[in-house]
């Protein structure tokens, strides 16, 4: 599955990688929206700029993000918690795009999870060196629903794991336009990104951003 992670033929859109049971890389599915996304996305973080964080350990989170739908997903020293206006602001998260909602849903229902209807949004910007620890996604109240994880920009390195922190991890590659689904068994899978290598992309710059559609409310 690994192989070289960054070999220079890219895999086609439409391949479909297998990380688990209910769990899969559905290569380029977001490249057919990305003219609209982008636009879209710009207008987002027009209304809430990416930020940098605090966890509840007091530590400044090294990868800013941000928020669009009903619910963001926000850290503070009270901890994780879904809320439905921005910290910085006081405002309400931007909407989100229809675009945006109608991406998470046909990536869902094609690993899948029809029916998906996510009312959150969180959206990552990853610079050259910026990495995210193995974590699960356990703030939302229905564990029933998946994930869905759009990446955009320079490669990257998914880490999956399993049910338990400890053991080992596969490494798949993720480009641009990829998207990965989990759900079902593979719900509270441990995962994470490896350290952002340097690149170039011709829409990001040495940038990665990520975006992760949740069902929290």
């Amino acid at each position: 599955m690994t192989g070289d992670l960054f070999a220079d033929e890219l895999p086609l859109a439409g391949e479909r990688m297998s990380l688990g049971p209910q769990s899969v890389v559905l290569r380029g599915f977001a490249l057919t929206f990305i003219d609209e996304l982008w636009p879209r996305l710009q207008q987002v973080l027009t209304q809430a700029p990416f930020r940098h964080m605090v966890t509840p350990g007091g530590q400044t989170m090294s990868v800013p993000l941000t928020n669009c739908g009903p619910l963001g997903w926000t850290s503070s020293r009270a901890g994780y918690r879904y809320r439905s206006d921005d910290p910085d602001s006081g405002l309400p998260w931007p909407a989100m795009p229809a675009v945006f909602m109608r991406l998470a849903t046909e990536a869902a229902a094609a690993a899948g999870f029809a029916g998906f209807a996510p009312d959150a949004c969180l959206i990552n910007r990853y610079r050259p060196g910026s990495r995210l620890t193995l974590h699960q996604d356990r703030n939302e109240r229905d564990f029933s629903q998946p994930i869905v994880s759009v990446s955009l920009g320079v490669s990257a390195v998914f880490l999956w794991g399993g049910l338990q922190r400890a053991g080992g991890t596969q490494r798949m590659a993720l480009f641009h336009g990829d998207v990965a689904v989990w759900g079902g068994v593979d719900r509270m899978r441990y995962h994470g990104i490896a350290p952002i290598r340097e690149g170039s992309h011709a829409l990001t710059g040495s940038e990665r951003i990520n975006f992760t559609f949740r069902k929290a409310g």
